[in-house]
């Protein structure tokens, strides 16, 4: 057998060599195994906010914010647009363009009421009986809006000076009265609702004699008005009623869609109109 020369050794390893990288190459160009995930389940859209004063290219400009407590507290704002320009007009939500509301963060303190423009400024006034935190909310529909069912909400916090007196936040219950003796009992089931699931919220609503209230006043264009507010977020949460205004109620049943976005506790406010007056019940509910 002829011995291998120098020059056979160096053949052999440029051999080696090119068989190494050409299997190293080869390695690196087959794919890695595809792992396919599980499309997310599609949920219903939920309409919870408030917890920032800017949204959807709308920004929340203060001009007046309260200075302390007590009646007609004045209270002044601009809505601004993305390019700065000051909003007047928005959609009729309920037979009003703009919706104001202010919550203390222990649910005890509730107002709602209507802003008027004056110039390109909003003004109105709250009544603030006592100290602590707060927050505000703007609620409008831009006049350019896809879903007029889901408003923009601006929040906005605030605090008042001074001795509070806080109270806890009530426990979830069916049942509540309002100032004026009327009775509102939640009559749906389940009791805890499901988070980001569509229900119905069913009311009974009783005069303080205990008869069922066959029939509201229209008020905001509407059988009633109900708004809730995450108890430990702040976030807002408009629920939407369902028998058009003037219906009779079916054994002083009135009922509310509502899709809640968090897991937690929700104060509900249901304002409605009756022999004359208006009457606010507030309810909390467990979403989990």
């Amino acid at each position: 057998m002829r011995r291998l020369s120098a020059t056979d050794w160096i053949f052999a390893l440029v051999a080696f060599l090119v068989v190494a990288g050409a299997g190293v190459m080869l390695f690196r160009s087959t794919p890695a195994p595809v792992h396919h995930q599980q499309a997310a389940a599609v949920v219903p859209a939920s309409h919870s906010d408030g917890l920032s004063e800017v949204e959807g290219g709308y920004r929340f400009e203060r001009v007046v914010m309260p200075s302390g407590r007590g009646t007609a507290v004045p209270v002044a704002f601009r809505i601004r647009a993305a390019d700065g320009t000051p909003m007047t007009r928005f959609v009729d939500n309920q037979t009003k363009q703009m919706h104001f509301f202010v919550i203390r963060d222990d649910m005890h303190v509730f107002r709602h009421v209507h802003p008027k423009l004056e110039g390109d400024t909003w003004h109105t006034e709250v009544d603030l009986p006592d100290g602590g935190a707060y927050r505000m909310f703007a609620e409008f529909i831009p006049l350019d809006t896809k879903d007029p069912r889901h408003p923009v909400v601006l929040g906005v916090p605030f605090s008042v000076a001074g001795d509070t007196t806080l109270a806890e936040v009530p426990a979830p219950d069916a049942r509540t009265v309002t100032a004026t003796g009327y009775t509102v009992t939640r009559v749906d089931e389940p009791a805890v609702l499901p988070v980001l699931n569509e229900r119905s919220l069913r009311f009974a609503i009783r005069t303080p004699d205990g008869q069922p209230v066959t029939k509201l006043e229209t008020h905001l264009g509407a059988n009633g008005h109900m708004t809730g507010f995450h108890t430990m977020l702040l976030s807002a949460t408009h629920l939407h009623p369902v028998e058009p205004a003037g219906a009779p109620l079916i054994d002083g049943e009135l009922t509310f869609r509502s899709v809640f976005a968090e897991r937690g506790e929700y104060r509900l406010f249901l304002e409605f109109s009756h022999a004359g007056r208006l009457h606010t019940a507030a309810v909390t509910v467990a979403v989990t």
